[in-house]
């Protein structure tokens, strides 16, 4: 059941066009090489597999939590990449804002990335952005958290298994909570614009 909002009232009836929000998902791609093989040695050094007399069950075990650990790194730099597509189109929809004299005033003039911003990413959600593939709060949430993917070997397989969507969902709510006070939340209904995602 979705929570009651409160939205912003903005003067007349005019939709307003927003810039496109270009998602680099074709990005992704970078970190992706030899992500196998460092997987395959986190399995190995973090003694991941119980011991079993056949050797050849515990290579494909072996292979198999490697290729799952890969999959989970591969999920965590795409929802990172929409993380950084959207922060960057907040601000280009900032630079919209501050050339209408209508959405100048919904803004607070605070340093960047200041949390009222989360309108922003509201508005995403309500608009259907990402549909069931990606978590908006969390994507934004790895974004804030790293300024740019760490390498796969940066991570334990707890992380990429268990935590990594729970560190994102408490980096976003964290971020969140810094924009009480904020009057309200942007119409869905009085904004346009495109989502194009960059392969």
């Amino acid at each position: 059941m979705r929570e009651e909002r409160a939205y912003l009232r903005i003067p007349g009836t005019k939709t307003h066009e927003l810039p496109p929000l270009l998602v680099h998902s074709s990005a992704a791609g970078e970190y992706a090489h030899g992500i196998l093989d460092h997987a395959v040695t986190i399995v190995e050094s973090e003694d991941m597999l119980p011991p079993v007399e056949d050797p050849e069950l515990v290579e494909q075990r072996k292979l198999d939590l490697a290729v799952r650990l890969a999959e989970q790194y591969r999920t965590l730099v795409s929802h990172w990449m929409w993380g950084d597509s959207i922060l960057e189109w907040i601000r280009q929809c900032e630079i919209t804002f501050e050339s209408e004299a209508t959405l100048r005033e919904l803004l607070h003039p605070d340093v960047w990335p200041h949390a009222g911003r989360v309108s922003f990413v509201t508005l995403l959600i309500d608009k259907s952005v990402g549909g069931r593939e990606v978590a908006l709060e969390e994507a934004v949430g790895l974004r804030l958290t790293f300024r740019q993917p760490p390498p796969i070997d940066c991570f334990s397989n707890q992380f990429l298994f268990y935590l990594n969507s729970t560190v994102a969902c408490k980096a976003y709510e964290a971020w969140a909570r810094l924009s009480r006070g904020v009057a309200g939340l942007f119409p869905p209904d009085r904004f346009h614009f495109e989502v194009f995602n960059l392969r």
